[in-house]
């Protein structure tokens, strides 16, 4: 397990949480407390410019790139007004680097086993086993070896 992941597992940690969250900070990444980290966390480059909204909950060994932001899509809204409600990424997602992950309304969900392209901006919930790319995000295949990918083509 590399230093920053178990940094992002300790953060919750009554007696070393703080030290975690600032020691995460000097690598860039903001994971707060209430965002919920399933585990086989996998960090590549350490994170850096990371970020993850509090309502976030990730599934078991879920891969981020640096430069991932999961978030709102209305910041300028007062949180407890925001139609936001979570953002769930299932086990086994990929999110490649610089990808930004921005729900508008209730729940948005990335099905397990999905990938978000470099630098895509997703909006809306994906199936499992998906790949996304492009500004917006869309669907541009199906993982092979996946369920869904065994069915297609």
């Amino acid at each position: 397990m590399s230093l920053v992941t178990s940094l992002v597992y300790r953060r919750r940690s009554r007696l070393f949480g703080r030290l975690a969250q600032e020691a995460l900070a000097l690598y860039g990444m903001e994971v707060p407390a209430a965002a919920e980290i399933g585990p086989g966390l996998t960090v590549f480059h350490r994170g850096f410019g990371t970020v993850l909204h509090p309502y976030t909950t990730l599934g078991a060994n879920v891969t981020l790139y640096n430069g991932v932001t999961i978030g709102r899509a209305d910041p300028w809204v007062p949180q407890e007004s925001s139609a936001m409600r979570r953002v769930v990424l299932e086990d086994g997602v990929v999110v490649c680097a610089g990808a930004k992950i921005v729900c508008k309304s209730g729940v948005l969900t990335v099905g397990a086993g999905t990938v978000v392209g470099a630098n895509a901006v997703l909006t809306r919930s994906t199936g499992p086993g998906e790949i996304w790319a492009g500004v917006p995000a869309r669907r541009v295949g199906v993982r092979a070896g996946t369920a869904v990918g065994r069915g297609a083509g």
